[in-house]
């Protein structure tokens, strides 16, 4: 052994520079820190997996219970493609967030990409309760409006300000005071701040799986203050993203300044890792879409019966009706799905129905059970039918998600537990809506969706050009680019053993 470490020693002094150059590279990479600001909007799923990098056990179901509760806020020219990472899975959690640019010159911010509120904010430089780590691995940007080239105040007097306040001038101090703005979610956590203006930077589709960097200005609330899980550490991001409808959202300027059309879709893919985001008309696949009912501040949509494995259930003649507290809200940023306590044990009862021997367990009310079979073999779809003869199927390895060895657990949930507001809504999010492109078209008031490979691409028009480019299928979750780059070290550090040892 002693000659063999001798000569290994001896022959190290003469590895080639290039050899020494590549193994240099791959130790820099598992070195952490901030990716390289590409001007792509990367979106990476908020919580890691149960395998050895996230929360395990009942901490993961409740972490996935809190965050949940949180989420209950022309010219048509190019489209842009936003870089999709995580995967759809119920044990990874749900969010997602994406990697932004604002300001002049350009700070990277990492966002949660969010469906069901409206404003982008990002914490500000005055924040003393934001915090200043993360255990997402990201490093966190503070906003400072006075360090960027680009950005300005907005103030109580602006167009932008009264139409937030629902078309009132807010009560300020004076007209040219700033504009603020308070959010306040459904477990307690809450931001408030100011509205800015400045400078956001996104890649523009210009060809095949081809972008060019674009910027618009945009406003955006600029957080001076939050509370509730929103300061935790563990899983802090710089600020929220919102994708609504209403006309404070990036989406509605970006659309206002003839930079888009209104449109967008998404397809999480639970199989591979992440998969598409892109704001655009997509013309492959055909989509068939429901209406959006009107005059709603999130996606409604009409649903109108459910069956389990073909049987219809018998339900209640007015259980989705729309009203105060009602109806049936499509939000791919909730992970799970939440429905009334008579749909809910409906479906209980007809999913378990030939299983009346199987013994379930509470689990942070998640109602879980041993099964060592599979679950698609051995329990039915779930199908919602929808209004323009739309139906939404969901398999069991959606709603049914693996907790441990042969632990499953019940991705359906009582509407009740979440918030007492929300018990007679039917809230469907990541688990309905998996390995399927999800269509939002605001310029027709439809949303719909098709099952599909995740993994491939879409064909997206645009209305600048007339061209049909392709936009691919991504995946830049930092658990992925790490395993890449252990691979990638782990090959060159062979490489360089074998070598020491010829």
């Amino acid at each position: 052994m002693e000659a063999f470490r001798g000569n290994t020693t001896s022959r190290a002094s003469f590895i080639p520079p290039l050899l020494l150059l590549l193994l240099f590279v791959a130790l820099s990479a598992l070195a952490p820190g901030r990716a390289a600001a590409t001007g792509v909007f990367e979106v990476r799923r908020k919580f890691l997996r149960h395998e050895g990098r996230g929360p395990g056990g009942d901490e993961h179901l409740a972490a996935l219970r809190e965050h949940d509760g949180r989420r209950h806020g022309r010219r048509l020219l190019g489209s842009v493609d936003l870089p999709l990472g995580g995967n759809g899975l119920p044990t990874e959690t749900g969010l997602y967030f994406t990697e932004i640019g604002i300001g002049t010159p350009a700070r990277t911010y990492y966002v949660q990409v969010d469906t069901g509120s409206d404003i982008l904010w990002v914490n500000c430089i005055s924040c003393e309760t934001c915090p200043r780590k993360s255990g997402l691995g990201i490093e966190l940007t503070l906003y400072d409006p006075s360090g960027s080239g680009s950005g300005s105040a907005v103030t109580c007097g602006q167009d932008f300000c009264v139409a937030t306040n629902n078309g009132v001038t807010p009560t300020c101090p004076s007209t040219a005071s700033p504009c603020q703005y308070s959010i306040t979610y459904g477990d307690g956590s809450s931001t408030t701040g100011f509205f800015v203006t400045d400078v956001l930077h996104y890649n523009q589709v210009s060809g095949d799986a081809k972008a060019v960097v674009a910027n618009t200005s945009i406003t955006f609330g600029c957080g001076a203050k939050i509370g509730g899980g929103l300061g935790s550490s563990d899983q802090a991001l710089d600020g929220i993203f919102g994708f609504g409808q209403s006309n404070s959202s990036v989406l509605s300027q970006l659309a206002s300044a003839g930079k888009v059309s209104k449109i967008f879709s998404h397809c999480l893919d639970t199989v591979n890792g992440g998969g598409i985001f892109a704001i655009g008309n997509v013309v492959q696949p055909k989509v068939k879409t429901t209406p959006l009912v009107p005059g709603m501040p999130h996606y409604n949509v009409n649903l109108e019966s459910i069956d389990v494995g073909g049987k219809t259930l018998q339900l209640p003649t007015n259980i989705f009706d729309i009203g105060e507290s009602k109806g049936t809200i499509i939000d791919s940023g909730t992970t799970l799905a939440y429905l009334p306590e008579v749909v809910y044990k409906a479906i209980l009862s007809e999913v378990f129905a030939q299983y009346v021997d199987i013994s379930l367990k509470n689990v942070q009310d998640f109602l879980c059970f041993k099964y060592s079979g599979s679950v698609d073999d051995g329990f039915p779809i779930v199908t919602f039918h929808f209004e323009g003869d739309l139906a939404l199927n969901v398999h069991p390895h959606d709603y049914l998600f693996q907790n441990g060895n042969d632990l499953y657990c019940m991705g359906f949930q009582s509407g009740g537990l979440q918030t007492k507001d929300g018990k007679d809504m039917v809230l469907l999010g990541d688990v309905a809506f998996s390995n399927k492109l999800v269509l939002y078209d605001l310029e027709n008031q439809v949303i719909g969706w098709t099952d599909y490979n995740c993994s491939s691409s879409i064909k997206i028009k645009d209305d600048k050009t007339g061209s049909v480019y392709t936009v691919n299928a991504h995946d830049i979750s930092y658990g992925w680019r790490f395993q890449w780059h252990k691979s990638l070290f782990s090959l060159l550090l062979m490489t360089v053993c074998s070598y020491l040892m010829f």
